[in-house]
């Protein structure tokens, strides 16, 4: 079904395609053995990441590590002069990726010292960079648009798909993602500077820029418009027709999906596209990919891949959620198939993988299960994929279905709940929203912990930065073992007074778990709280009161 806008926009695009002279491309990564005879070093990470970059790092208590490093300029140079074509150089894995039509080109190139091996990822026809040349005439009608995002949002058709994750709080809250950070990794953006939807992003300079990895130089407007559906599902702002998750943040299009292809080369290029994304500073990485099955079968991954330690994706996803981003991938749509679980990068462990319902809260069908080959729960939580709205090729939108469409939902609200707690870190995040989802005490292979509860999570987040702003005490105190799996050991030790001690336990939704009370008669006391082993795991606040002081802590039940 579509459903159109009312605006008239004019636009003029032209595609410049063309396939090489029958020349075969043979497509390989080098992989190199160190970062030797490097120009930068980690002392100046300013000279090869962005400030904000940096920031994150800074906030989350990262350190800049050897992967950090750009690839050495000079061995590039080295593999350049052999007459190969360099692609996408990819530090963290510490390699590139290059083309050839003469593969004894590769003889000179596995002759270098700092060459360690070389692989074959692709065989295809040689490809011309895409270019479009677009002009953009025309203009919203409404001339209230403004005025109605100052005062509450008319969600349109996106409604259901934003009330199903209680997300319209935070909205209501002011938290739109202003100021956050989204890197797009997908297939083309057809159509994105001429659709009414994204008026407001283009107008308020938040389209931070485009980076073409599949055809370096080129324009990531054409081949695909999966990428435009996937990126309104977060960035639309059209009141009354749609309403993405993230309306006010800002965002990279990085174009790393071959649509004419299946390739471990995608794979690559997604690396390399999340290495961008970080050296510009995003916070968040969507990505609506999935890797299993190749064109070249004996690339293929099978189950026994899907542990989070294999893929060239999964690598690299791995190390994004390392450098403090949040990475969200959609878990694929295998789930009707003989194979239904969940692909790279959405195995990985760090890496927040989103199910597909329907807009009555079932599991779509088709959503990918898992759990990993190494028996860890996937997907992570879920969110509509199933006649989702989504925004077409005109001024319109229409109904899609897949994970693909699930997956931004989720990392456009995600956006909205770090930028209402930024001292949080990217797996704090994820935790929060896992703990107060609809399934968080009992999750399972198929839906995960549930449908998330977005204003759930802002309290629960917002009850752990509480209790972290405790007042000093002139005595001191420890609570053990944090995590705990039974009993919790509280000590106090140089208190000046006596008295009754009450020690409680909450849950993060503030209802009491458990209270018990000791007298402490000297300036030391012990006190063992019993029977926690059976309470689901998760955050919980532990609180003690005693005379004029109240002081509280959060503990972790583990699994």
């Amino acid at each position: 079904m579509r459903v159109y806008g009312k605006y008239l926009l004019l636009v003029w695009l032209l595609v410049v395609s063309a396939l090489g002279h029958g020349q075969t491309a043979y497509y390989y990564y080098v992989q190199f053995t160190d970062k030797d005879s490097n120009t930068y070093s980690l002392s100046h990470p300013e000279q090869f990441l962005s400030q904000r970059a940096l920031d994150r790092r800074t906030r989350q208590g990262i350190a800049i590590t050897e992967n950090d490093l750009p690839v050495s300029q000079q061995y590039l140079l080295g593999i350049a002069a052999t007459g190969v074509t360099l692609l996408n150089p990819t530090k963290w894995l510490n390699g590139v990726t290059i083309e050839t039509t003469d593969t004894n080109q590769l003889a000179q190139i596995r002759q270098k010292t700092y060459v360690l091996t070389t692989r074959l990822i692709k065989t295809g026809s040689i490809k011309k960079a895409f270019f479009t040349h677009e002009s953009v005439s025309g203009a919203s009608s409404d001339q209230n648009k403004s005025a109605a995002a100052e005062t509450g949002y008319d969600y349109g058709y996106a409604a259901t798909q934003i009330d199903q994750i209680k997300g319209t709080g935070l909205h209501d809250s002011g938290y739109r993602g202003q100021k956050m950070v989204i890197a797009v990794l997908d297939a083309g953006y057809l159509n994105v500077p001429r659709q009414i939807v994204f008026d407001s992003l283009r107008a308020e300079g938040r389209l931070l820029g485009t980076r073409d990895f599949v055809h370096p130089g080129g324009s990531v407007y054409v081949e695909s418009d999966h990428g435009r559906m996937v990126l309104s599902c977060m960035a639309a702002d059209d009141p009354g027709l749609m309403i993405g998750t993230a309306p006010k943040a800002s965002y990279w299009l990085l174009h790393t999906e071959d649509v004419t292809s299946e390739s471990v080369l995608e794979e690559y290029n997604w690396v390399s596209g999340a290495e961008f994304a970080d050296s510009v500073g995003a916070d968040i990485i969507n990505s609506s990919l999935g890797y299993t099955t190749f064109n070249d079968t004996a690339d293929s991954y099978t189950y026994a891949d899907m542990n989070g330690k294999t893929a060239v994706s999964t690598l690299g996803a791995e190390i994004a959620a390392s450098k403090g981003i949040l990475v969200v991938n959609s878990a694929g749509n295998s789930g009707g198939t003989s194979e239904p679980w969940v692909g790279a990068p959405a195995d990985g462990d760090s890496v927040f993988t989103i199910g597909a319902v329907n807009g009555a809260g079932y599991r779509a069908s088709f959503s990918s299960t898992g759990p990993t080959y190494d028996g860890r729960i996937k997907p992570t939580v879920m969110a509509m994929g199933e006649l989702t709205t989504v925004a077409d090729a005109d001024t319109g939108v229409l109904y899609g279905n897949g994970t693909s469409f699930s997956s931004p939902i989720i990392a456009g609200m995600s956006a909205c709940l770090w930028q209402a707690h930024p001292k949080a870190s990217n797996m704090q995040i994820i935790q929060s929203i896992k703990e107060t989802a609809s399934l968080h005490n009992d999750p399972n292979n198929q839906m995960g912990w549930g449908i998330p509860d977005f204003s759930r999570a802002d309290s629960m987040l917002t009850i752990l930065t509480t209790v972290e702003t405790n007042q000093k005490l002139p005595f001191e105190w420890n609570v053990f073992p944090n995590p705990f799996q039974g009993d919790v050991i509280l000590t106090l030790n140089r208190v000046p007074v006596k008295g009754q001690v009450v020690v409680s336990l909450f849950n993060l939704l503030g209802q009491k778990v458990v209270e018990k009370s000791f007298v402490l008669s000297g300036s030391f006391g012990e006190y063992k709280m019993k029977g926690l082993g059976d309470i689901p795991s998760g955050y919980y606040v532990l609180s003690v009161r005693m005379n004029r002081w109240q002081i509280h802590t959060k503990i972790l039940k583990s699994h």
